[in-house]
């Protein structure tokens, strides 16, 4: 099964979808997988709109590299 990749998310991006994830009995993987999953069955317009949102949302933050944390973890 193919595999995706998803840099740079914001901390509290990832507290929310964890937080999200035990509330419904899930794995962080597992939630993400059923997000993207329902936002890919969205017809177009809505998908155009979603899209838009969070790019509204998300377009004035500023983004780390997480490069430093991974190589970090990787040393643990």
């Amino acid at each position: 099964m193919p595999q995706l990749l998803v840099r740079n998310l914001d901390e509290d991006t990832i507290k929310r979808l964890k937080a999200l994830a035990k509330q419904q009995g899930r794995s962080l993987q597992g939630q993400v997988k059923l997000v993207l999953e329902e936002a890919a069955t969205l017809p177009i317009g809505e998908v155009s709109t979603l899209f838009e949102k969070w790019q509204r949302r998300l377009g004035q933050r500023r983004l780390s590299d997480s490069t430093r944390i991974i190589r970090k973890d990787r040393g643990r």
